[in-house]
Parts: structure tokens; sequence; C-alpha cells
């Protein structure tokens, strides 16, 4: 009878011991994208937009306007603020040869990257909103 309980409880244990070691890697299962992998995430996003629409199009907030860019580069600096990844590109307008820097907000739902919101950071150099010590969107004043 002692030798039931001893193999019921070598049971217990090799249960438990599998599941404490399952628990304890799952956090290595689970890993932030690389920087690489955001980078391509937004090239790919560009290249869609200019095969659906034929040019990469945002609209100007502060003129309404629709701009024409093509991508000149995107930054190698990249991070996360929040539930969102960003990184930057350089892009120029086709129209008025303007170099633009734009942010793109990436999100991650599953395994799945995809850009959530866009956002002209700078106009020929000169920035439109900068951040403050709580990645809190300030715009910047002109003048």
């Amino acid at each position: 009878m002692a030798h039931i309980g001893e193999e019921k409880m070598m049971k217990k244990l090799a249960v438990f011991v599998f599941a404490v070691s399952t628990l304890a890697f799952v956090p290595l299962l689970y890993a932030e994208p690389v920087p690489e992998t955001l980078r391509q995430t937004i090239r790919d996003y560009i290249a869609n937009q200019e095969k659906l629409q034929g040019a990469f199009a945002i609209v100007d907030e502060r003129t309404n306007e629709l701009r024409q860019l093509e991508l000149v580069r995107v930054h190698e600096r990249v991070g996360k603020t929040g539930n969102y990844y960003y990184s930057c590109t350089d892009m120029s307008d086709v129209k008025t040869g303007d170099l633009l820097d734009l942010d793109f907000d990436i999100q991650e739902e599953g395994s799945h990257l995809s850009v959530a919101a866009i956002r002209i950071h700078k106009d020929n150099g000169n920035p439109r909103y900068t951040y403050d010590d709580n990645d809190n969107m300030i715009p910047v004043t002109n003048g």
C-alpha cells in the first residue's frame, strides 16, 4: 500500500516539476520584435501604399494638402513608447522636393506588426513637435 502512495506522490511531483519548468520558459517564448523587423514593417507598408495608390500619400495636417512622398530611408533608431513601437523615415515630396521626417507608430497584435499611425515630425529639418520626459507630444511653435 505504501508503494502505491509513493507512486502517486511521484506522479504529482513530476506533474508539478513539469508545470513549473514550463512556466519558467514562457518569457523566453515571447520576444520583442528586432529593430530590422520594425523597419521592414514600415518599408512594406510604404511599398503597399505605393502599389495600391500609385504613390505614398499623406495629408499634411498644417495645410490639409495631400502630399505624395518617396522613401529616402528608414532611420536606424527604433524604440517603444507606451503600447507602440516607433521609427522614423526621411521622405521626399515629389512635387516640392521638401524633405519630411515622418514618425511611424507600429502596433503588435499577437505575432503581427502593423502601422497604427503616421505623423509629419519635421519639415526640411524644422520640427513640428517634440516630446517631454513622459513621452507626451508637445507642439513646436515657430516664431
